[in-house]
């Protein structure tokens, strides 16, 4: 360390001066912070994970990672001059990617703790609520699930914004996730239910143009379901749909891909040319075998939301890991619902951890399914699913999801010294086990420093607080009285 340079430990992580430091040299492209001291855990599978270790972030990308970068060599050199951030005592993980949530129900969070199945959720969320959505309920509730998301550490969100009444509705979910700071997916598709303008996804192309596709943190991708079962063949992924997003360059997500409706639909998709890794699906579970057969052959990617699929009891109600692994695929793990269940990524990991041992237990003692008992997984998977893969889920693998040099600085500084963490013995089991999001000092995105010593930085909480209750107050008010104007006319939902 030269004299002179500010440092950064974990027992002074407030010191006002270094974090005025970086915020002032934010949109500094050639701005340098060097982590030093830390366990790295990188993802990279060349890369592995480093004891004890230095990362060096240029501008936005992650310019080097290695033992001692101050040693001598070229890495000496670009480090020379840095912000030096003492992460002795932290682990440096990569950002998680939640590749699927309806990010626009966030101020309608855990309204449906106990929600009994699908058919209840579609009911009341989609049917009742949604309906009722003015653009600035958009905007609240997209703004609110993208910080909690970056407060815990996920510092890429795929947004499948199906609620998009008109081009306000969707511009503001956009803009939701541009004042967030998080690295987002505006994945857009129609309502399912009610009144709207029938811009989708004609509408799609204008969003693109107007907030500059893949060129900023904000991209794109075209969402549907995947069969006409739910809500008509308007929403339903095909060769129209498929078309539209080839056109634009975008990828697809398409979300309810369960059971033989969808397995059937995976194999007209395979017929016609339009499964290949640009097309995300959604769930994934009940499929038949030759529906995986399709998937794994032409490299589709899967999303697994493993607490929707136990919680609300997505056709068989187990998470497909099994099933993707069998075929060739590494899945991405995603939220989905904030109205039912947790957001956190540490939740996610752990209920597929624990899901996937207990069947792969029960297999090995003659309950499985056909396909031979499955190994279990490790926690080194799961933290694989939630980053790695889950960047290349989201057509994202060159970008984020790994600390490899030339890609972004999403990164999470996560304290193993604290009560719950300390001794660091297996960094992976500690951080898929053990920590939580107390325990993320510092998040990174693109190199910003958008988390520090713990506080999630430019969010006026009184203020969200007051936004968010408002908006939901709104809601549950015109939704009541839109009821009750249904009945009173004898009209439908």
């Amino acid at each position: 360390m030269q004299p002179g340079e500010p440092v950064h430990r974990p027992t002074d992580t407030a010191r006002p001066a270094l974090l005025d430091l970086l915020r002032r040299t934010d949109g500094d492209p050639g701005r340098r912070i060097l982590f030093t001291g830390a366990t790295v855990v990188t993802m990279d599978p060349a890369l592995g994970t480093l004891t004890t270790g230095d990362l060096l972030v240029v501008g936005s990308t992650v310019a080097a990672v290695g033992p001692d970068l101050r040693a001598g060599g070229e890495a000496s050199d670009a480090a020379a001059g840095a912000i030096v951030v003492d992460a002795s005592g932290t682990i440096l993980v990569p950002g998680f990617v939640d590749t699927h949530r309806h990010a626009w129900q966030g101020q309608l969070r855990r309204i449906l703790p106990d929600v009994d199945d699908l058919a209840g959720y579609v009911g009341t969320t989609l049917a009742r609520y949604a309906p009722v959505y003015r653009p600035e309920d958009m905007y609240v509730g997209t703004r609110l699930a993208a910080l909690g998301a970056v407060d815990a550490g996920i510092t890429t969100m795929l947004d499948f914004s199906h609620n998009s009444r008109t081009a306000a509705h969707s511009d503001a979910a956009v803009q939701a996730l541009l004042d967030s700071g998080i690295r987002g997916i505006h994945a857009a598709m129609g309502p399912h239910f009610g009144d709207w303008d029938r811009q989708w996804p004609a509408d799609l192309g204008r969003l693109v143009d107007r907030y500059g596709g893949g060129t900023g943190l904000v991209t794109f991708r075209l969402a549907a379901l995947a069969t006409a079962e739910i809500a008509g063949p308007a929403l339903a992924f095909g060769p129209g749909l498929a078309r539209v997003a080839a056109e634009l360059g975008v990828g697809v997500s398409v979300d309810a891909v369960f059971g033989r409706a969808s397995s059937a639909a995976v194999l007209d998709w395979e017929r016609a040319g339009l499964l290949g890794e640009r097309l995300t699906l959604i769930h994934a579970t009940g499929l038949t075998g030759e529906a995986w057969r399709a998937i794994g052959a032409s490299g589709t990617r899967v999303s697994l939301a493993p607490t929707s699929e136990a919680q609300i009891g997505l056709e068989d109600a187990v998470p497909a890991v099994d099933e993707a692994l069998a075929a060739g695929v590494r899945p991405g793990l995603g939220i989905d619902v904030e109205v039912a269940l947790a957001g956190d990524m540490f939740t996610q990991m752990r209920a597929l951890h624990a899901i996937q041992r207990m069947r792969a237990v029960n297999a090995a003692r003659g309950a499985h399914d056909g396909y031979g008992p499955p190994d279990r997984i490790t926690t080194a998977d799961v933290l694989d699913f939630a980053t790695r893969q889950g960047a290349a889920t989201v057509g994202l693998g060159a970008t984020t999801g790994t600390l490899t040099p030339g890609k972004q600085a999403d990164l999470l500084m996560i304290t193993a010294d604290e009560i719950n963490n300390l001794p660091l013995n297996d960094p992976i089991g500690t951080v898929v086990l053990g920590a939580d999001a107390r325990n993320i000092d510092t998040v990174l995105i693109a190199g910003r420093v958008r988390k520090w010593a713990g506080r999630l930085l430019d969010v006026d909480l009184p203020a969200l607080r007051a936004e968010a209750a408002a908006s939901r107050d709104h809601v549950h008010r015109a939704a009541v009285a839109a009821g009750v104007a249904a009945g009173a006319t004898g009209g439908g939902r």
